[in-house]
């Protein structure tokens, strides 16, 4: 967090104004200038208006969380200067139009209208930014061509002139501020959010079917599998509500095609009937729940962790699943991999938690070699059928062999009700008994492949932070500044939050002093599911419910004082 490290970028203002636009090329032409950045969006719920911000905190060592504290803000509205203004520290600067009469210390006032026309002050503002950073011209006005020429060659003329103006401004006017130190030379990266990786995972894994109804955060998982659809064959269904995108998924997935859904608590809402169904035909589907403040609409386009609860008892009865909890954009990627092969080889449902942060934080990330990632194979080989063909036959692990129907000339029966062996309804009551224990025995194969907490410290520290999900980065910060004033912090993060298996991080946790969990939501939902997994009481938390992210600063200043 320290100031030599990395610099905070800060654009405000209100929706419509470009900021993202703007936020948007400065990222990449960060990446590709060979730095790293961590992206948090925060935004209203409205079309025009409010006050949005696009911040980008970037360096040349890996960007792990953002920060509160403002290097460079770039205010389009004196708005964005009030209510940033105690954020701001010693050599930061604030770039503001001329034409906005603002006043204050950090101010360095640019004569946009003079710098451009109003099509491209936009452009003139990136350029301002950028030569302040030190960022090659010619890198940002090739970035800018990739990004509006082939749509508006009409203003690439204007757009060069604009970007030319501003960096022969900027250069002949400032002598404040610090520019960013010489970025290593790395290898080509991409610049992706959560919910990229997300549909990249599933591309991997061979998705072949995935029904949504909008909702943010999850939305653009949908239109990023859409824009793919034709090249990687597969269906994209916007459905008319979420009951109807997951059944849908569930029958594309009983016929053969790997299937996904994503949406956020009020759709997952509508959705948990068919998850029970889901467990009950024994039909791998894979569900993405984006997570954002809840109950009702709450703040839609805000952030939370308050419905791991929800996701782990959601649908009727008792079945096993998987839940996934992914910390960074790159475990978005290959925990929504994993999901589907988890899906498949359990026959079930199983999740992938992200929250609105994770879902719209861009990063850095180095290409996926794909070759460790294969795609799902549906439906088991006739090797191993066993005749007469019985869709849900007893085994030792609970999973019976499962057919695509039409594929074989077995008949492949299910039903929604209780079943016998060959699918069939029944109400014989020993017939139940037998099946419910089926259904549960997967529970002991997914645990054998739990993904185990990652420990990052000593086993018997002074001080434990327990994490789950997008926490993970801020936490890490925020050990690391501890560490740095001679503490010793240790941190135990999960990427997977059911099964979960104690021997994988009992013993850290009654190794330390002291335990703290760190989580988005009021009422510690991840430190009762360890309590009531393990009997071991976290005492000491650190909760977030404001709708913003956990921040390290925010962590250091609300650990509790030693009991």
């Amino acid at each position: 967090m320290n100031r030599e490290r990395t610099i905070n970028i800060v654009i405000g203002g209100e929706a419509g104004q470009g900021l993202v636009t703007v936020g948007g090329l400065l990222s990449k032409a960060l990446v590709r200038s060979g730095y790293s950045i961590c992206v948090n969006q925060s935004y209203q719920s409205r079309i025009r208006g409010g006050h949005n911000t696009f911040e980008i905190r970037t360096g040349t060592d890996e960007i792990t969380a953002p920060q509160e504290k403002i290097d460079l803000l770039v205010a389009l509205t004196n708005e964005t200067i009030d209510i940033h203004a105690g954020l701001l520290g010693t050599g930061s600067l604030t770039v503001v139009d001329a034409a906005q009469n603002a006043s204050c210390k950090t101010c360095f006032h640019v004569p946009y209208k003079e710098l451009a026309n109003a099509r491209s002050m936009n452009i003139a503002a990136l350029g301002v930014v950028s030569c302040l950073l030190g960022l090659d011209e010619e890198l940002i006005a090739g970035i800018v061509n990739e990004s509006f020429g082939k749509k508006h060659p009409e203003t690439a003329e204007e757009n060069r002139a604009a970007l030319t103006k501003s960096y022969e401004w900027t250069k002949a006017n400032n002598s404040r501020f610090e520019k960013l130190p010489q970025a290593p030379k790395r290898e080509g990266r991409l610049m992706m959010n959560g919910n990229d990786a997300v549909a990249l995972g599933a591309l991997a894994a061979g998705v072949k079917f995935y029904a949504f109804y909008p909702m943010t955060p999850s939305t653009s998982i949908g239109l990023n599998l859409a824009s793919w659809a034709k090249k990687a064959g597969l269906v994209v269904e916007q459905a008319e509500d979420e009951i109807a995108a997951i059944n849908m998924a569930i029958g594309a997935s009983f016929a053969g095609a790997p299937a996904m859904v994503a949406t956020s608590g009020g759709g997952f809402a509508l959705m948990v009937e068919a998850v029970s169904l889901s467990g009950m035909t024994e039909t791998p589907i894979v569900i993405v729940m984006g997570q954002r403040p809840a109950p009702a609409t709450g703040l839609p386009t805000r952030t939370e962790q308050s419905d791991l609860e929800f996701v782990l008892h959601s649908g009727h009865g008792e079945f096993p699943r998987a839940v996934y909890a992914p910390g960074t954009v790159e475990e978005c990627f290959w925990l929504t991999h994993r999901a589907f092969h988890t899906a498949e080889k359990f026959q079930g449902p199983v999740f992938v938690m992200t929250d609105q942060f994770l879902a719209d934080t861009f990063r850095a990330v180095a290409p996926f070699d794909l070759s460790k990632y294969p795609a799902v194979r549906a439906g088991a080989p006739l090797d191993d059928i066993k005749t007469p063909y019985m869709r849900h036959r007893f085994t030792e692990s609970g999973v019976s062999p499962r057919l695509l129907p039409g594929f074989t000339k077995h008949l492949v029966v299910t039903d929604s009700d209780e079943h016998t062996e060959d699918g069939h309804i029944t109400e014989d009551l020993s017939v139940r008994k037998l099946m419910v224990e089926k259904r549960l025995k997967k529970m002991k194969g997914m645990m054998k492949e739990t993904v185990a907490p990652e420990l990052a410290g000593v086993k018997k520290a002074d001080l434990l932070f327990v994490s789950w999900g997008s926490t993970k980065g801020s936490v890490v910060d925020a050990a690391a500044a501890l560490k740095a004033k001679g503490q010793n912090v240790s941190t135990l993060h999960f990427s997977q939050v059911w099964p979960l298996v104690p021997e994988q991080f009992v013993s850290a946790l009654e190794g330390a002093k002291r335990v703290v969990c760190v989580e988005g939501n009021a009422s510690g939902q991840f430190a009762r599911l360890i309590r009531r997994e393990t009997g071991f009481e976290i005492k000491e938390h650190v909760r977030r419910y404001d709708g913003l992210p956990i921040t390290p600063e925010y962590i250091i200043r609300n650990i509790p004082p030693p009991l």
